[in-house]
């Protein structure tokens, strides 16, 4: 691979107890981001496990999800698409409303973001429960773009977020069952 394989990316992932309640068992990515040779070693290794995969736009939600999409939409020489909270974007929208535990969250594009027929990569940071990569996916859809696969840094498998978005492949590369 290249001179920064001998890094193990969980190294750089910082357990919080009882954050942001007691009970959560936080993984903090802020040490990743602070090495910068962990970081790029995070998006290589993502853009690898994309492999050939045709993507044209890496789609990715606020906030934390940009760190990643934004250098992996780069490193696959694609387009890039904030996935915003509603009312956050200047331009007209398509919208797509989705239930939370305790409420709806609704998120956003721009109505001319994504080509009709379009390759998306859906990337955020964490796979938890799946709530929102699920409703960015059916936004990418609803704007004519087919998902190719959704990328992330961490997948938390115990709570079993890859069941909500069945059909579409999961890349992660830090598993914690």
């Amino acid at each position: 691979m290249s001179q920064f394989a001998e890094l193990n990316l969980m190294d750089y992932i910082r357990e919080i107890p009882d954050f942001p309640k007691p009970g959560i068992l936080f993984r903090d990515i802020t040490p990743l981001l602070a090495c910068p040779e962990a970081f790029r070693l995070a998006v290589r290794q993502m853009a690898e496990r994309i492999g050939d995969r045709k993507v044209d736009v890496v789609a990715a939600a606020e906030a934390r999800g940009f760190l990643f999409a934004s250098p992996l939409a780069l490193e696959l020489r694609a387009a890039l698409v904030p996935i915003r909270k509603a009312g956050k974007l200047p331009y007209k929208t398509l919208s797509h409303t989705y239930q939370l535990e305790y409420g709806t969250d609704t998120l956003q594009i721009h109505v001319d973001a994504i080509p009709p027929g379009s390759n998306v990569l859906v990337v955020d940071d964490l796979l938890a429960t799946g709530g929102t990569v699920e409703a960015c996916c059916r936004l990418v859809e609803k704007a004519g773009g087919a998902v190719v696969g959704c990328a992330f840094l961490i997948e938390l498998a115990v709570l079993e977020g890859a069941k909500r978005i069945d059909g579409h492949e999961v890349v992660s590369l830090i598993r914690y069952e």
